[in-house]
């Protein structure tokens, strides 16, 4: 059992539903215990490792290997290495701070303790993944390697991409790999043997209206079908069928589709001791404010990264200007005062729509576009493309994990002389 007067919880989604039952007490106190190493806990860790000092504040974390998990899309997309896209746990949790290379069992927030120990599934998708080629995910380490091969592989057919109907990280990703399919098989001459599918659980292509418009250009000009409200319930490998809810039905409908290729965003969920505790809403996320991320309940907790019930989404740039927000009211609350900031919302989704072209989507909670530069974002650009594949990942690895990245708000007012844009009417759907 380990005690905290102070947690916060950054635990990464799950998208499985194995746990270690291996169990391990480590009896240990801290000022500050994180649990999950993810962007969100390890930036906490690295900025509070640095006030609080050695052995005060520990991070709980089972896995020897950290990943820059945007690195994934261009690892898919064949245009970057898989080796490339970690780094070992202990490279990356600052040495100020403890880790206990183990799992959170339990949550006791009245007590300030945590017991720890050493997803919801489709029908026929984890034998899928190993035994169709065709089928491939960027959301896994391993199943990332699948996917630039199989998309060298398709002749012809039913191309699928996939969004299930629960949260997901990036809800973005499954477009960007889509348009990088797309493009690798024009070039590879397979494209008119072709019919390319996103078949998304949402009723629109992008949450803000912007950025939509600029994708539904993409996809009229590259002949992609969207067909909306399915979501993937069943794959049969044997037949290469996927079966779909029509989400639209009222009688609960199916459609089966014939599948050639198919890269699937698995339905993915808070981990069972999270979503089992007394810390979450009745979706099984943190429930916290909002605005200062602090538990609606218990304001010894704070939650920041992938397991938090704010409309936002869950991105490693959301995390990074979470940490700042959450760095000034857990450092108000250690003092005795209340969580004073407020987060607005902010996060980033560069829409990679091939080689050398991205729309660079910012966005708050109010699905008002809060965009970095002095530029319209919502149009393809080579130069966000640079930004994605080569700025963003330095300042991953040299100032967010390390505590000195907290968004691009400052850089925002700066080329907006001040402001944060132009105003704007709401932005979604």
């Amino acid at each position: 059992m380990t005690s905290a007067k102070l947690l916060v919880v950054a635990y990464r989604i799950s998208v499985t539903k194995s746990f270690s039952t291996s169990s391990a007490s480590f009896g240990r106190h801290y000022k500050l215990l994180i649990v999950g190493s993810g962007s969100g806990g390890c930036a906490t860790a690295s900025k509070f490792s640095k006030k609080l000092g050695a052995g005060q504040v520990g991070i709980i974390e089972p896995k020897d290997d950290h990943y820059y998990q945007p690195w994934f899309t261009l690892v898919g997309g064949g245009i970057k290495n898989v080796e490339d896209s970690g780094k070992k746990m202990s490279k990356v949790i600052p040495k100020k701070a403890d880790w206990l290379k183990t799992t959170a069992e339990a949550f006791d927030p009245k007590n300030c303790t945590v017991t720890t120990a050493t997803g919801e599934e489709i029908k026929g998708l984890p034998e899928g993944f190993d035994k169709d080629p065709m089928i491939c995910s960027n959301y896994d380490y391993q199943y990332v390697q699948k996917t630039w091969p199989a998309i060298q592989k398709f002749k012809g057919g039913n191309a699928i991409f996939t969004l299930p109907n629960t949260p997901v990280k990036c809800a973005g990703a499954p477009q960007k790999i889509m348009y990088l399919a797309e493009e690798a098989w024009q070039k590879s001459g397979v494209r008119d043997k072709a019919t390319v599918m996103y078949n998304t659980s949402l009723s629109v292509l992008f949450g803000v209206k912007k950025y939509a418009a600029g994708l539904h250009k993409v996809v009229a000009s590259r002949d992609i079908k969207i067909n909306y409200q399915r979501n993937l319930i069943e794959v049969n490998t044997d037949k290469r069928e996927a079966i779909f809810q029509k989400l639209d039905s009222p009688s609960g409908e199916t459609e089966t589709y014939k599948y050639d290729f198919m890269h699937i965003t698995p339905p993915m969920s808070t981990p069972d001791p999270v979503r089992k505790s007394c810390l979450v809403d009745e979706a099984g996320y943190v429930d916290v404010d909002q605005g200062t991320l602090q538990h609606k309940k218990y304001p010894n907790i704070f939650a920041i990264g992938d397991c938090f019930n704010a409309p936002t989404s869950k991105t490693a740039a959301a995390a990074a200007s979470q940490s700042g927000y959450l760095e000034k009211n857990l450092t108000a609350v250690m003092n005795g005062k209340p969580a004073y900031v407020k987060y607005d919302g902010y996060t980033s989704c560069p829409l990679i729509t091939g080689r050398e072209k991205c729309i660079m989507a910012e966005f708050n909670y109010d699905s008002l576009p809060l965009e970095t530069f002095p530029i319209d974002q919502g149009k393809e650009r080579r130069s966000m493309y640079h930004v994605k594949k080569d700025i963003i990942p330095m300042i991953y690895w040299n100032m967010m994990l390390k505590g000195y990245w907290n968004g691009p708000a400052a850089y925002r007012k700066l080329m907006h002389f001040g402001t944060d844009g132009p105003e704007k009417e709401k932005d979604s759907y």
